[in-house]
């Protein structure tokens, strides 16, 4: 049958309808719907590398404000991590969910019921703080260029956050105007970025070729930290790592877009493997690329870049390639330099706000943790421009300031992944893969636990997502509880003819029952109490329901009804995440597809209210009757055409 939800109501003013237009009913993956147009995964690359590769513009001066003379040194252990940990990693992500949901959609998964819930939702918290970080840091890095270009009108200082904010709300009307996918731009924006990196770099090292000095120096700062102790470098390199997380970024982000990954012809929908195996090679290519810059611009960066300039009145610490760039490659090519990092920056904060879009859309009204309105888009992005130009204020455009609360929300985005593939390794009694994987996830708690302690700001935002998701969830969960919340009923073959027979002699009427032994003779009492208190009369035939709750902790579900035979009495039985809204959903059904009224009968239920509605919300069921009728209010308005509900006792 047609979807049993509740009919929404059109706002009346032409304000709100524009608000709610667009609306998201069901998601599948990151900006699109399986079915839309598909491309190669190169292209695909390019479209994760806006926000993968445009790290680039940022990290390089994070890496020395971090770690000073020893950044290539804590950059190569992100590169060995990126290689030999997120790469293997994330291989096995995109084959559990090659329709990108993501490493929270395996611990959805693997962890059922309220726990599993609730988890996914400080999980969503921590998704909120890098991708919201993201929008805000790159706008940050953004407006670093556009000041500090030689070009740039003087009186442009000292209004960073008014720029940034500027860019912030530039990008809102872009979305609540619509935001489409635009691949070819990624294309042209990330190689242009890459082939101008690439020309940064190989200048870079020409200089330090033909100046020894520079490498001779790099040396003399790397004894000052470490006394020469080759282990001191390693520990300190090891301590100060976690920072430049920044630059894992773009594996979630990959997997997330592989309903864009073109695969083979004849893909198991289910499990689409040629999918799959271009998205391995899609997540292979932009990790060395990735992998190949993170090293080559600190190693640029590091030796070619006075130290000073890294200090508050310095120019390179949101801007290190870009000042390389104008220092030895000229004003012109520097300015080209900017103009493609601008560019990059802003269209990483386009994919960062994509990919919030598609959070509530496709978790929070699936759990029944957020009002109907969030699946519009426009409401969402006027929330989280709003949030992100807070976040601006409060770090004052600071990108240094921010990497802090991004490093956060990247790792624990990292550190769920870790786990989730750890987890799923062992239950399938693969030890050596779990013990490997295991040894990443104790990398990744580390470098979580040493950057909240480190820079504990980014755990407050963090800390504040999570609490307003979950609170709002669980307030929400409460106020759409009597919501009908079945999508479909389907009834099995031996049910449909105990209906059809039923409705041959007129009106339809269901006895609600918890089965205990199954047994023809607790049928027979049952059927006496009810007629009994309920004053049924004997010559009306009836039907016993039973729902069983299968995962109270789920919102909507398909009610299968299927048909026992247990003597000589017919029973509907069926399970759902609540009994009431079921009971409620299926006498709708009856009513529609048979177009007789259909009754339900319940006993008196005695014991604390207060009691009953708490297992209501958690438990699925308490007293019935009453809310099964609250449910059938709501659903149907016309009293008249509502199913009768009966209770006796």
């Amino acid at each position: 049958m047609a979807s049993l939800s509740n009919r929404q109501k059109r706002p009346k003013s032409s304000l709100g309808r524009w608000l709610l237009e667009q609306r998201v009913e069901g998601v599948e993956g990151p900006q699109v719907k399986e079915g839309r147009d598909q491309h190669t995964w190169w292209q695909v690359v390019c479209l994760t590398g806006v926000d993968y590769f445009s790290t680039l513009g940022y990290i390089p001066g994070i890496a020395i404000v971090a770690a000073g003379a020893l950044s290539p040194v804590a950059t190569l252990l992100i590169v060995l991590l990126t290689l030999f940990g997120m790469l293997p990693m994330y291989r096995r992500v995109s084959e559990a969910s090659p329709h990108g949901q993501g490493s929270i959609a395996m611990l959805e998964n693997l962890l059922s019921f309220w726990k599993g819930k609730i988890f996914v939702l400080c999980l969503l918290g921590f998704v909120a703080t890098a991708w919201l970080v993201t929008i805000t840091l790159s706008a940050a890095d953004a407006t670093a260029h556009i000041v500090e270009n030689p070009l740039a009108p003087a009186f442009l200082h000292g209004r960073e956050v008014i720029i940034t904010l500027v860019l912030l709300a530039a990008l809102g009307a872009v979305f609540l105007r619509g935001f489409g996918e635009a691949i070819w731009l990624a294309v042209l924006l990330v190689v242009a970025f890459l082939l101008l990196n690439l020309v940064v770099v190989g200048y870079g090292f020409y200089e330090i070729a033909t100046n020894p000095n520079t490498i001779a120096d790099w040396r003399g700062r790397v004894f000052d930290i470490s006394g020469g102790n080759p282990l001191a470098v390693i520990g300190i390199a090891f301590l100060v790592f976690p920072r430049l997380a920044l630059g894992l970024s773009g594996f979630e982000t990959g997997v997330g877009m592989m309903p864009l990954v073109r695969g083979d012809e004849g893909d198991d929908p289910e499990k689409p493997m040629g999918r799959i195996h271009n998205t391995r090679k899609m997540l292979a290519v932009a990790a060395l690329i990735m992998s190949f810059f993170l090293i080559t611009t600190s190693l640029v960066t590091t030796l070619l870049i006075p130290p000073s300039e890294f200090g508050p009145d310095g120019s390179a610490s949101d801007r290190a390639m870009s000042f390389v760039a104008h220092q030895y490659l000229g004003e012109v090519f520097g300015t080209a330099y900017d103009l493609s990092t601008i560019s990059i920056l802003w269209f990483a904060g386009a994919s960062a706000m994509a990919g919030l879009l598609n959070i509530v859309p496709r978790y929070l009204p699936r759990y029944g943790m957020a009002p109907d309105w969030t699946r519009a888009l426009r409401p969402l992005v006027l929330v989280y421009t709003f949030v992100a130009l807070v976040i601006t204020v409060y770090f004052q455009a600071s990108v240094d300031a921010q990497s802090g609360a991004y490093a956060t929300g990247i790792l624990a985005m990292m550190t769920s992944a870790a786990f989730a593939v750890t987890l799923t390794t062992w239950r399938r009694g693969l030890r050596k893969a779990s013990l490997a994987f295991g040894v990443v996830l104790a990398v990744f708690v580390y470098a979580l636990v040493a950057n909240a302690v480190q820079r504990p700001d980014g755990l407050v935002i963090a800390s504040f997502f999570i609490g307003a998701i979950v609170l709002t969830s669980l307030i929400s969960r409460v106020q759409r509880s009597t919501e009908l919340r079945t999508e479909r009923v389907e009834v099995d073959e031996t049910a449909q003819r105990f209906i059809d027979e039923a409705a041959e002699r007129g009106e339809i009427h269901l006895v609600a029952h918890r089965r205990r032994t199954g047994k023809e003779e607790e049928y027979a009492r049952k059927e006496r109490e009810q007629r009994e208190d309920n004053h049924i009369p004997a010559k009306d035939r009836i039907l016993f329901l039973e729902v069983e709750v299968e995962d109270a902790s789920e919102f909507t579900d398909v009610l299968e009804v299927e048909g026992v035979e247990i003597g000589r009495y017919e029973v509907l039985r069926c399970q759902s995440s609540t009994v009431p809204n079921a009971i409620a959903a299926l006498l709708l059904h009856l009513q529609e597809t048979t177009g007789k009224k259909s009754h339900c009968y319940f006993g008196w239920t005695e014991g604390n209210p207060i009691v009953y509605l708490i297992r209501y919300l958690l438990f699925g069921e308490g007293d019935t009757a009453p809310v099964t009728r609250e449910v059938l209010r709501e659903a149907e308005k016309d009293p008249d055409r509502r199913p009768a509900i009966h209770v006796g006792g």
